[in-house]
C-alpha cells in the first residue's frame, strides 16, 4: 500500500533506497553542539562504535502486536543495561533515566528522526508532557539515528531535548523485538490509519526536513513501539505493526497516570 510521504505533505522529496551503504556511521558535531557536552564526560563520538548495517532480509520476531506476557520478567533489567545517547551526545543507560524501584516511565521508541509520522507522534507526546509531569511520570522518547539527527527534530518540531534520546545501533529495538523490514514499513495494512490523522500530520511536519533521516538507510526500515515501566516492571507493551501505527494515547494515559507513584 502507498504510505504518506514527505512529498505528499509538501515537505522535501521522499526517501529512496539506494544500494546498501557503508556500515560506518560518521558523526560530525557542529561547533555550537560541542558546548552542550559536559566537560570530562565521554561523548558520542568517543564511545560509539557502529555495528554493520542490517538490511531488510534480516528476520525479526514476528509476533503480532505485543503483550506484557510476551516479555520475560527480566526485560526491564535487560533494557536497563542498554546504552543510548542524549541529544547532546552524552552516553546514558536506560536504568539511569528513572527510579528503578518505584519510578514510572513512558518509553516511546520512534522509528527514526526523519520519519514524518514520528514527528507527529513526538508532537502528541510533547502536548501530553504536562499530564505526564503532573502524574510524576518520566517521558523517554528514543529515535534511531545519531544525536545530531535528534537535535534536528528537537529544534525544528520543537521537542524537549531533555526527553529525547538517540539509539544509532537500534540496540533497544533489538532487545524489545521491534519489527524491521520492507513489509512492515511499506505494506502493512495497519499503516492505513495514518490517513485518519492527516491534518495532525501536516501540522507536525510544518518545519520538517529530510536531513533528520539517519545516514544508515537501513534504519528507515525500523518500526517503533510504546512501553510503560514501573521501576523494572513492564506494565504496558505495544509494537507498531506498520509505519504510523502508534499506540492510542488514551491507553498509555490509562496505564501510567493511574499507577501510584511514590
Amino acid at each position: 500500500m502507498a504510505l504518506v510521504t514527505s512529498y505528499a505533505l509538501h515537505a522535501p522529496s521522499s526517501l529512496s533506497f539506494p544500494s546498501p551503504p557503508s556500515p560506518r556511521l560518521h558523526f560530525h558535531p557542529q561547533p555550537h553542539s560541542l558546548a552542550l557536552l559536559r566537560p570530562q564526560t565521554p561523548s558520542f563520538s568517543s564511545v560509539y562504535s557502529p555495528k554493520p548495517a542490517r538490511w531488510a532480509t534480516e528476520r525479526r520476531h514476528l509476533v503480532p502486536r505485543a503483550a506484557v506476557s510476551e516479555f520475560g520478567p527480566s526485560i526491564g533489567e535487560i533494557l536497563g543495561d542498554v546504552t543510548i545517547f542524549t541529544a547532546a551526545g552524552d552516553p546514558v543507560k536506560f536504568e539511569d533515566l528513572w527510579d528503578q524501584i518505584k519510578g514510572v516511565a513512558v518509553v516511546a521508541l520512534l522509528r527514526h528522526f526523519g520519519c514524518p509520522c514520528c514527528w507527529e507522534l513526538a508532537s502528541v507526546l510533547k502536548e501530553s508532557k504536562s499530564t505526564f509531569d503532573s502524574a510524576g511520570v518520566k517521558l523517554v522518547a528514543v529515535g534511531v539515528g545519531t544525536p545530531n539527527k535528534a537535535r534536528i527534530l528537537a529544534e525544528r518540531l520543537p521537542f524537549p531535548m531533555d526527553c529525547l534520546y538517540a539509539d544509532p545501533d537500534r540496540e533497544a529495538y533489538d532487545v524489545l523485538g521491534l519489527y524491521h523490514g520492507f513489509g512492515h514499513t511499506f505494506f502493512n495494512p495497519a499503516s492505513a490509519k495514518v490517513f485518519s490523522r492527516f491534518e495532525a500530520l501536516q501540522k507536525a511536519v510544518k518545519n520538517y526536513t529530510i536531513e533528520a533521516t539517519p545516514d544508515d538507510r537501513s534504519s528507515v526500515l525500523q518500526q517503533g513501539g510504546m512501553f510503560v515501566f514501573k521501576g523494572k516492571q513492564l506494565l504496558y507493551a505495544r509494537k507498531d505493526e506498520g509505519t504510523g501505527d502508534h499506540a492510542p494515547l488514551n491507553d498509555i494515559l490509562n496505564v501510567c497516570c493511574k499507577v501510584p507513584v511514590s
